[in-house]
């Protein structure tokens, strides 16, 4: 494959911030043609930064944005309407010298170096409906986080209650003890230390019901708004709203990825050789997005309703590969196949393929 230096003429690294935009022409081979100084972070400098780049590149160019799904967010909506070709930079590396300097005009040099040094580079997510569910999605994740750290200091407020509140709530469900601590009521008769304990335990189980709250009215959002954008995927065996939503975001759109190898590999479900002396064995890549990771929650549905993944992963045992070997392997046939699915989904009459 082509290194993106062999496809263009020039390079324009940009390094965003909240309140800024610094920007850097780099040719293909990698000197530095042209910088701009810092220019506002708003349709006024998009357009300054673009006159820049039509100036001093005129001819085939590529955008290097570190953050474009951040602070480089508007500029590359407005690139991207423009039809110009942007790609998402990390954060650029910084030199090995210890002393060595650090500004915006460098980072947005070293991020253009950076994109003309590599032959796989990240086409940054599309938003609109991609994005609707993205924001739903991480406000949700937030809530039930926040949920959990609540549940967790109830537990520890029960933990040190006067004897009298820790009867009453000791052995029941979590469930059980958060109805009962909201309903809890002062009592001025009780000491001081009694009477604060009431409150906060009420206040926290109250804070707990509330996030529940948001949290599943999040969700009946995402499932009308999956619903909306992808019933399809909704047929595929132990895929719900949650697990679709996550998928469509980090896929984002068809071509973002080269291949389904390189959406495993998002996925955190391409095999990663673990071999050593007489045994040859693979694992699970742990890197990748996270959040697409955590879909595995749709292998542990399929285990449980679907007879065709029960039966790959007998097969599978049968070859004498260990239950966490065929689930690895189950986890790479599941990414291949939503993959395919995604890539073609806009078509009518899709097949739902199956682990077979």
């Amino acid at each position: 494959m082509a290194m993106l230096a062999e496809l263009v003429d020039g390079v324009i690294g940009v390094d965003p911030h909240r309140d800024t935009l610094t920007a850097a022409a780099v040719s293909h081979l990698g000197g530095v043609v042209a910088q701009l100084a810092t220019s506002s972070a708003d349709a006024a400098g998009y357009r300054q930064l673009f006159d820049f780049a039509q100036t001093q590149l005129p001819g085939r160019r590529c955008w290097a944005v570190e953050g474009a799904g951040s602070f480089g967010a508007g500029l590359t909506v407005m690139l991207q309407q423009h039809g110009e070709r942007v790609v998402e930079v990390g954060r650029p590396k910084r030199p090995a010298s210890r002393s060595g300097a650090k500004s915006d005009a460098l980072d947005a040099v070293r991020a253009a170096r950076e994109a003309l040094g590599h032959d796989r580079l990240a086409t940054p997510r599309r938003r609109g409906q991609r994005e609707a569910l993205g924001v739903l999605l991480r406000t949700r994740r937030c809530a039930t986080l926040a949920r959990v750290a609540a549940i967790g200091q109830l537990k520890a407020l029960l933990v040190g209650a006067p004897e009298e509140l820790r009867a009453e709530l000791r052995g029941q469900p979590t469930s059980r003890q958060i109805d009962d601590c909201a309903r809890l009521r002062p009592r001025p008769t009780r000491s001081l230390e009694h009477q604060a304990t009431v409150r906060a335990l009420r206040a926290t189980a109250q804070r707990i019901q509330l996030l529940q709250a948001e949290a599943d009215q999040l969700q009946a959002e995402l499932a009308v708004l999956v619903g909306a954008v992808a019933p399809w995927l909704l047929e595929v065996p132990g895929v719900g709203p949650l697990s679709a939503a996550q998928v469509l975001v980090s896929w984002s759109h068809a071509g973002r990825f080269r291949s389904e190898a390189a959406f495993a590999a998002l996925a955190g479900t391409n095999p990663i050789p673990a071999s050593s002396g007489q045994v040859t064995r693979y694992r699970l890549n742990c890197g990748g997005d996270r959040q697409l990771n955590r879909a595995h929650t749709i292998l542990l549905v399929r285990l449980r309703i679907d007879p065709d993944t029960r039966a790959y992963m007998a097969r599978r045992t049968a070859e004498g590969k260990s239950r966490r070997d065929a689930k690895r392997c189950l986890r790479r046939v599941l990414a291949r196949q939503l993959f395919r699915l995604l890539e073609r989904y806009d078509r009518p009459g899709v097949e739902i393929l199956r682990a077979t």
